[in-house]
């Protein structure tokens, strides 16, 4: 009896075994990526994720309740699709939340019009619909504090009750060199190549208009300590708005913030430089222009709390050791965040989405995390990284078992290639992970970076703390030039066939470095690149 139990039991073995061997088998053999493929082409949620984060819960501030909301939504749909584990995990930001519920602006005197703008976050509503003479403010050039005081002298008894208009707007050239959609691939081809005998190319989406460096003056004040006067001046003198030039063609305005305070400014708008540009000039005829607005804003206490997105499918032997992938999910308000970076969560979701739908059973944990606070300072990842890992100068437990973390943070571009933080052996797996499988995506491979710099995204959090961060280069499309952080960062923007196929990528290379057998490899202790001087 004793035998036929055991025949029996090594029966029952091979049984539950065997499919496990097939399927290893056949990944080895590189099915694997096929069906990666067919189920990130064929099946793609990308675009419906993208439709909800951005047409029902765009545009998402740090601080505000539809990025809370959005994050709720982005827990729930991963747990529809079978993730193992969701969560909203909160950090402490310390700001009230604000959004814009509704604005209207009109030029009604010498000729009545639609303004095109956008509301400055953080500052406070008007006092209903607000009417008023326009004014013109242009402060000396980097003023020193005497300089600064006597050119409000000269002002003050002029500007109660007007609506100021800020400075002389800028004069936009018109670009007859449009910058490149795509990244040429005998740049990627030199960018990525572990063995470099010319230079890379440049990297990166192309960015408009940056600032010149400035000679220093001598008792010149800091722009912040200009701001924190010029904000205290116009609420003394009884200013009702003040309206900014975007200082962009074709009506793209960028509105960011004027601090956390609403009680420490006045109603502020960003107007597009050809409205702008309408009203200076009719002011340098002396021909007095009649302004209106009417601005409404919320503002939310409960937005000192913010929150971190985080899905996770559960490992099997080693399900203590964690690959991560995410973007962050926070965007500022001028449009609907879709390119900047509601797709960088799709794309990210959706790469994990797909390894789950086709069924693999990953040794380590793939964990998605979309971020906020990445606007304002990549906050939300450093609070995460800071809490759960810990860092090379102080390691968690959970520091030596983090695998890397992919980042989509640069638009709808293709995925053309990871920058990792680590030796160059780090780049060598990277590369090996996805090998030659992606060639007709464009796709280049790995480079391995020695900078513990923080800044550009979230994946230069875990850089900082040591780990093995990895930024996905992209083409730049129009990101740099058009979509990033502005009024036309929509839905529309968003290339359906490139997003797709970076989520095919990054599922491919996911699922490698979760059934290797070593973690990426890492910078030895004694061979940590030392944090960047911060003075």
């Amino acid at each position: 009896m004793k035998r036929i139990r055991t025949t029996l039991s090594l029966l029952l073995l091979v049984v539950t075994v065997t499919p496990s061997l097939a399927f290893a088998q056949a990944a080895t053999a590189g099915d694997i990526n096929d069906r990666i493929r067919k189920e990130g082409m064929d099946n793609s949620h990308i675009m419906k994720t993208l439709h909800t984060l951005t047409d029902v819960y765009g545009p998402r501030l740090t601080g505000s309740p539809k990025l809370k909301a959005a994050g709720d939504w982005a827990t729930s749909q991963m747990k529809t699709w079978g993730f193992d584990r969701v969560d909203m995990e909160p950090w402490e930001w310390g700001n009230v939340g604000w959004a814009n519920e509704r604005a209207a602006g009109y030029i009604t005197a010498p000729v009545k019009d639609n303004l095109t703008f956008e509301v400055l976050a953080w500052t406070p509503s008007t006092s209903g619909a607000v009417t008023g003479e326009a004014f013109q403010m242009i402060l000396p050039q980097r003023p020193t504090q005497a300089e600064l005081d006597a050119y409000f002298n000269t002002v003050r008894s002029q500007i109660n009750g007007k609506i100021v208009i800020w400075g002389n707007p800028a004069i936009i050239p018109v670009n007859f060199e449009s910058p490149a959609k795509r990244i040429a691939d005998d740049v990627i081809a030199r960018r990525f190549d572990p063995n470099p005998t010319a230079s890379p190319g440049p990297q990166g989406p192309p960015r408009q208009f940056q600032p010149q460096p400035q000679e220093p003056k001598p008792g010149a004040l800091s722009g912040a300590d200009v701001n924190t006067q010029v904000n205290a001046f116009l609420i003394a003198s009884g200013v009702k708005v003040r309206v900014n030039d975007a200082g962009r063609e074709h009506g793209q305005i960028r509105a960011f913030s004027n601090g956390y305070d609403p009680t420490k400014v006045v109603p502020t708008v960003v107007l597009r430089n050809e409205d702008f540009g309408r009203i200076a000039r009719l002011m340098k005829d002396g021909i007095k222009v009649e302004l209106e607005f009417d601005i409404r804003n919320q503002i939310y206490p409960e937005g000192k709390t913010s929150y971190n997105a985080i899905g996770e499918i559960a490992g099997t032997d080693k399900a203590d050791e964690v690959i991560m992938l995410g973007g962050h999910l926070d965007s500022w308000h001028a449009a609907t965040g879709a390119t900047d970076n509601a797709i960088g969560c799709a794309v990210m979701m959706e790469a994990a989405r797909i390894l789950k739908a086709i069924g693999v059973k990953p040794r380590r944990t793939i964990r998605v995390a979309l971020w906020s606070g990445e606007e304002q300072g990549l906050l939300g990842s450093q609070a995460y990284v800071k809490t759960h890992f810990g860092s090379a100068e102080a390691p968690l437990p959970a520091y030596s078992k983090f695998g890397g973390y992919f980042n989509i943070d640069s638009g709808t571009g293709r995925a053309r290639g990871f920058g990792v933080f680590g030796p160059p052996e780090a780049a060598g797996q990277l590369r090996a992970a996805t090998g030659n499988s992606f060639a007709e995506y464009g796709f280049g491979g790995a480079s391995a970076s020695a900078s513990r710099g923080l800044g550009g995204s979230d994946h230069t959090s875990f850089n900082q703390a040591g780990l093995p961060g990895i930024g996905v280069q992209q083409d730049p499309i129009e990101y740099g030039s058009h979509t990033w952080h502005t009024n036309l960062d929509t839905y529309e923007r968003v290339v359906e066939d490139d997003v797709k196929k970076s989520a095919v990528i990054i599922a491919a290379a996911v699922y490698q470095l979760a059934m290797a057998d070593n973690l990426l490899p890492r910078f030895a202790a004694d061979k940590m690149p030392a944090l960047p001087n911060r003075n």
